[in-house]
C-alpha cells in the first residue's frame, strides 16, 4: 500500500527570497528570551508572514531608527512649548517685541531645547526606592 502525502503550499519559495534591495546580512547578536517571550515573538512573525529571526531583525531595527526620530520630535515640540511662552509672555504683558527681540528668543530656543528636553524627560522618569 502506497502512502500519498498531501503537498501543502507553505510559501517557503517566498519567505525564502530574500527582500529586494537590502543588502546580505552577515552579523548576529545572540538574544535570549522567556518561553512566553518567544510565542509572542513567533506568533508575530507567523502573522506578518516571516520567519521569526527575520521578523525580529526587522523590527529590532525599526525600533531603533524609531527612538532617534522620536527623539527629535520630542526636542522640537518641547523647543516650540519654549517659544510659545516666551512669546504668550510678551504678549500678555502687553510689551512690544522688535525683531531682534524675536531673533534673540529663537536663538536662546535652539540652543536651549535640548537641556530642556532632558529636563522635561526627567520629569517622566519613575523613581523607584529601595525598601
Amino acid at each position: 500500500m502506497e502512502t500519498v502525502l498531501e503537498q501543502k503550499d507553505l510559501g517557503i519559495a517566498n519567505r525564502l527570497r530574500r527582500t529586494k534591495g537590502r543588502p546580505s546580512r552577515t552579523r548576529s547578536i545572540a538574544s535570549r528570551f522567556t518561553p512566553d517571550e518567544e510565542m509572542e515573538l513567533t506568533a508575530a512573525a507567523t502573522a506578518s508572514g516571516r520567519f521569526t529571526s527575520e521578523w525580529h531583525a526587522k523590527s529590532s531595527s525599526a525600533r531603533a531608527r524609531t527612538k532617534r526620530s522620536d527623539a527629535a520630535v520630542i526636542t522640537e515640540v518641547v523647543a516650540l512649548r519654549m517659544l510659545m511662552s516666551t512669546v504668550l509672555r510678551s504678549i500678555a504683558l502687553r510689551e512690544t517685541m522688535t525683531p531682534e527681540t524675536f531673533a534673540q528668543i529663537l536663538a536662546e530656543v535652539r540652543s536651549g531645547k535640548h537641556d530642556a528636553t532632558r529636563d522635561v524627560l526627567n520629569q517622566y522618569q519613575t523613581v523607584t526606592k529601595e525598601p
